[in-house]
């Protein structure tokens, strides 16, 4: 397939040990607000952030997650191009969406948000990289939040492109569906009706740690409802055609690709190790300045434990030469900021083991108040603390006990 060239150029990954993030307190900074739909009203508790009292601060730069999208395609691996597609959600800026060339077409990865605007920005990064929505014959997925699947169920309506996930995969729309007592089998999956009405059941269940759920604002769920439910619509949630289980291998960019289950942003999550260049696609899962949100909102005990484990994976591949994550820039030692994300979590749990000494029957609400600032209180925050505290719970350092519906946990022994 011929190739425009004069739209690309070599991207060299950064070999810079990311620094720390040094507002570990502020999940709109240190991990991406991947729970649900997006809305931004409820990004910093329904108001802006203030200004700072001193003036004469300058304000700190953006992470590279939040950097806007660009127009640029840049070849980033043998075979493989980065280009990046906007998205507006707290602390990202941009999706990378991974072009891999075979003698077939191409692959992509993480094809962006669902709707028309998101879908005209994936055309146009196909065709400034040479090529057009027809040689797309494989979309790759990482995980189920929208930004990454968005585009996957109309390429595969237009193009006949295979849908490539874990096998766990699980939107939130199969989720809210599962949970209910219809027969699954008897629900238009596409009809914005059936959908809208799944979720708001879903969002009007209480949490796990107790108290209503927030949920997505009128606003959004307007959005979503005028959007329809064609194939190509906000409501075209993929139906994986390959999926892959760990271990399992994938040709693309004509070389075999490492099925890497990596549970813990998501159960579902997904990377790709390719052992002959040493790429891995980290999808959310390693981040090169953020951390990605650790959600309590899953069935299973303690998602923390199964990040560790999957972060501890990334440290075990000894010859990686580039790492391709999902937002912001290549980077190289994958291993390091894997190390670097296991110290941050770990340093929350510590922050928690110190303040159960002053909160000795303390709520998740209580807890989420110690570990972030009040900009950044609400679900999201309490979701990532009830994770953490029931991890301490499973290694046997907190007890937990139920008050009338509302989790509250204490210090063991």
């Amino acid at each position: 397939m011929n190739h425009d060239h004069d739209h690309r150029h070599h991207d060299q990954p950064h070999h810079d040990r990311p620094h720390r993030d040094e507002h570990r307190d502020d999940p709109h900074r240190d991990g991406p607000h991947h729970d649900g739909p997006h809305h931004p009203d409820r990004a910093h508790g329904g108001g802006r952030p203030q200004p700072s009292p001193d003036a004469d601060v300058a304000p700190r730069p953006p992470k590279q997650e939040q950097e806007d999208a660009t127009t640029e395609v840049a070849e980033v691996a043998p075979g493989i191009l980065r280009t990046q597609l906007p998205i507006s959600m707290p602390g990202l800026g941009h999706v990378n969406c991974y072009v891999l060339e075979d003698e077939r077409g191409v692959a992509v990865v993480d094809p962006g948000l669902p709707g028309d605007e998101s879908w005209d920005h994936l055309v146009d990064r196909l065709g400034r990289a040479g090529f057009a929505v027809t040689d797309v014959h494989t979309v790759v997925v990482t995980h189920s939040h929208p930004d990454h699947f968005g585009g996957a169920s109309r390429l595969h309506h237009e193009a006949d492109a295979e849908i490539v996930t874990h096998q766990t995969f699980r939107t939130l729309f199969d989720l809210a569906e599962t949970n209910d007592h219809e027969d699954s089998e008897q629900l238009d999956l596409n009809s914005a009706d059936d959908r809208l009405a799944a979720m708001e059941r879903y969002f009007a269940q209480p949490s796990p740690w107790g108290g209503r759920r927030a949920g997505p604002s009128p606003e959004f769920l307007e959005r979503m409802r005028s959007a329809g439910g064609g194939a190509g619509s906000f409501f075209a949630t993929p139906r994986p055609t390959a999926p892959l289980v760990d271990g399992q291998t994938i040709k693309l960019a004509r070389r075999e690709w490492v099925a890497m289950h990596t549970p813990g942003h998501t159960y579902d999550h997904l990377c790709l190790y390719d052992p002959e260049f040493g790429v891995v696609l980290t999808g959310d899962h390693v981040l090169p300045s953020i951390t990605p949100h650790i959600s309590g909102l899953t069935p299973h005990a303690d998602p923390l434990a199964m990040f560790f484990e999957s972060l501890r994976r990334m440290e075990q591949i000894d010859d990686v030469s580039v790492a391709l994550p999902a937002h912001g820039h290549p980077f190289t030692d994958l291993g390091g900021r894997a190390e670097h994300i296991i110290e941050h979590h770990e340093e929350r749990l510590d922050i928690i083991r110190r303040a159960s000494h002053d909160l000795p029957d303390g709520t998740v609400a209580d807890f989420m108040r110690v570990l972030f600032k009040e900009r950044s209180w609400g679900e999201m925050a309490e979701s990532e603390t009830y994770a953490h505290l029931e991890h301490l719970r499973e290694l046997g350092e907190m007890t937990r006990r139920d008050d009338r519906g509302i989790a509250r946990y204490a210090a063991a022994g």
